[in-house]
This record gives structure tokens, C-alpha cells and sequence, in this order.
């Protein structure tokens, strides 16, 4: 089951990382899928960024940054697979 908890705002190719602005939860552990026009991909979720600091868990609102294995694009949205 995958439940969407937020969007691709930016992506920065130069280290892999995926800024999104979570519309949920979102917590370290956690397995995601990313979802867009060119993208469909799962990750596995070891490290979550507030602020270049990392915490166990962000939460609606919070813009946050995650290590992704492939290229995402602003406007792919991101879920939770359960």
C-alpha cells in the first residue's frame, strides 16, 4: 500500500539528494517510492535532513532533504510504501 506524503521540490545531481516538502510523515527506515513523468523508484530511507542536520523523523510541513538513489524531478511525488 503507498500513501503519498510529499512532493519533489528541488533535486541537487551533485550529491543525490531530493529536497521535499512532506504533506506526512516521514522517518528514518522508512521505504519510499518516487513517482513522476520519467521516475518510478523505491529507496529505502537512511537519513532524513532539516537544515543539512539530521534527525530520526520530520513531519508535515517540514522541507526536507533525502539521499535518492536516481535522478527525481521538482513535481514527482513521493510515497510511503507500506
Amino acid at each position: 500500500m503507498e500513501k503519498e506524503i510529499g512532493e519533489v521540490s528541488t533535486y541537487f545531481g551533485h550529491v543525490g539528494v531530493a529536497a521535499i516538502k512532506l504533506s506526512g510523515k516521514l522517518k528514518v527506515g522508512d521505504k519510499i517510492k518516487i513517482k513522476g513523468h520519467t521516475t518510478d523508484f523505491e529507496a529505502g530511507v537512511d537519513d532524513v535532513q532539516i537544515d543539512r542536520k539530521s534527525v530520526k523523523e520530520a513531519k508535515k510541513g517540514d522541507h526536507v532533504g533525502i539521499k535518492v538513489p536516481e535522478k527525481v524531478r521538482p513535481n514527482d511525488k513521493v510515497f510511503l510504501v507500506e
